[in-house]
């Protein structure tokens, strides 16, 4: 962090006791967010044995749209990331990743790779959210082209996760946009359903599994995400399920914290079954009185929505507490997880890099006082 910045004023033993909620709240102006009371960091328990792993720390690319690969590589390696998470297409766009002239020239290929090879940070996840299953035969193709040629870039960099949407089509063979069902009644909607499912969701991700599988690529990410088919624990399971083990999360528990899903819970519960192949760092905050009035399903993006928001994106740390992310990182290592913690930035307050620097502050800090190298 910035010396001039708040939370890097603190020591890191203060930091860790204070509720990110309270800050959260400090910083929209609401005191009544959930967490504002500050909660005491839980660092008694000792991790399990042969569960301390230093877990690499990362970040995710969208973040920095309009800044050059090479500008984003130097600010990195000034933060001490470890890993990257690049997108190639899709909703995340491909700004650092000209995948198709990487894909047409080995030189420039490793070229491409060495600019992060130099500065010690390992290319170890590629992200292609899109909607392949899209009732526009358009986009549909669009979007299976680009995890195609997703999956070929991770073959030739070794990388071993591809991150991506389950998508979502429409309700029947005539429909033209997305239908995103969730609750079988009326009948006709349990209907939508189960066509969706059968249909278009199994057919198309078993054939991108094959393909995947083809080319050395054994994980693929869902996200668990509204508009999705796949937008929780139970959805993501019943499509590894029908498909095979290629599929499981991307475990980005903003998504689920909304969805009054338990974060540790849900981190033991999918990754004793080997399901999780990657982590979105970001956190969320709600604010009660407009969760009283409104439901959990009032989502707000912008800053100018926050004061009839129910809930919104927040930095790691500005939505639960850094001794509930504490627990949240221990999970992931009790578990055995393999990939890494990427830092994904969508805070409509701390927009950009601050949000970005701020998280990893958090979670290099929770990590090392995981591993006793504070």
């Amino acid at each position: 962090m910035g010396r001039s910045s708040t939370i890097g004023s603190r020591s890191r033993r203060n930091f860790l006791a204070a509720s990110g909620g309270l800050i959260a709240a400090a910083a929209a102006g609401n005191t009544s967010a959930f967490g504002a009371v500050a909660t005491q960091e839980s660092g008694s328990r000792p991790l399990s044995p042969g569960a301390a792993r230093k877990i690499p720390i990362g970040v995710f690319d969208p973040a920095f749209p309009d800044m050059p690969l090479d500008q984003m590589i130097e600010k990195f390696a000034g933060w001490g990331v470890e890993a990257v998470e690049i997108g190639t297409g899709g909703y995340p766009g491909s700004k650092h990743c000209p995948v198709e002239e990487l894909l047409a020239d080995p030189a420039k290929l490793r070229a491409w790779n060495k600019k992060f090879e130099d500065r010690n940070i390992r290319v170890m996840t590629l992200s292609c959210h899109g909607n392949p299953v899209h009732p526009d035969g358009k986009i549909a193709e669009r979007d299976w082209q680009t995890f195609q040629r997703t999956v070929l870039l991770a073959e030739r960099l070794g990388v071993s996760v591809i991150v991506g949407f389950s998508g979502c089509p429409g309700g029947s063979p005539t429909d033209t946009m997305p239908n995103w069902v969730t609750y079988r009644w009326p009948p006709e909607y349990a209907q939508m359903q189960d066509w969706q499912w059968k249909e278009k969701v199994i057919p198309y991700w078993k054939q991108a599994a094959k393909f995947a599988r083809a080319h050395g690529i054994h994980k693929l990410a869902l996200e668990m995400h509204p508009n999705f088919v796949v937008y929780n624990p139970r959805t993501l399971l019943m499509l590894r399920e029908a498909v095979g083990e290629e599929i499981g999360a991307n475990c980005d528990l903003s998504h689920l914290f909304w969805q009054q899903c338990d974060a540790v819970e849900v981190i033991h519960m999918l990754g004793k079954q080997g399901a999780i192949f990657h982590a979105h760092m970001k956190d969320t905050t709600f604010y009660k009185e407009n969760v009283d009035r409104y439901g959990v399903l009032n989502f707000a993006f912008e800053k100018k929505d926050l004061p009839l928001a129910s809930e919104t994106f927040r930095a790691v740390g500005y939505g639960h507490s850094a001794g509930t992310w504490k627990e949240i990182m221990r999970a992931y290592m009790e578990v055995g997880y393999q990939g890494m913690f990427s830092v994904e930035n969508e805070d409509p307050i701390l927009s950009g890099e601050v949000g970005v620097e701020r998280a990893l502050y958090v979670l290099k800090n929770v990590r090392s006082e995981l591993l006793g190298t504070s």
